[in-house]
């Protein structure tokens, strides 16, 4: 059974458009652990990052750079994680393509702990 794409009308919340662009749009979901984290999505239905026309991966940088002055000014993070999870084994949940900009704080707890930290453990490593 196929799901409906919550990234794509009827089941997108255009309420949480932060900012937008001709051919993708930040979005922010009420996240109370990652503050200021949102995504960038294609407005065009795309399974994978690797599904993106070149015009969209442009679109992406611009609007990302777009999204860190919002976050700067909003957030003054001290860093950011960006990922693109792929396939059900990445991570990928939506199979919409959609890249998490994560704003990071010196005081967290896992400060530091960049985007590879869980998977360079001991305990992640294949029998």
């Amino acid at each position: 059974m196929i799901r409906p794409c919550p990234f794509c009308p009827p089941l997108l919340d255009e309420t949480e458009i932060v900012l937008q662009s001709d051919h993708c749009f930040f979005m922010q979901q009420p996240q109370p652990v990652l503050i200021g984290s949102g995504l960038i999505v294609p407005k065009q239905h795309r399974e994978t990052v690797f599904g993106l026309t070149p015009v969209e991966w442009q679109d992406t940088y611009t609007l990302l750079q777009r999204v860190k002055n919002l976050l700067d000014a909003q957030y003054a993070p001290d860093g950011y994680n960006l990922g693109w999870n792929v396939g059900p084994v990445g991570g990928q949940e939506v199979f919409h393509a959609h890249l998490h900009v994560i704003p990071r704080f010196r005081d967290e707890p896992l400060a530091g702990k960049g985007i590879r930290y869980w998977l360079k453990q001991e305990t992640n490593r294949r029998s």
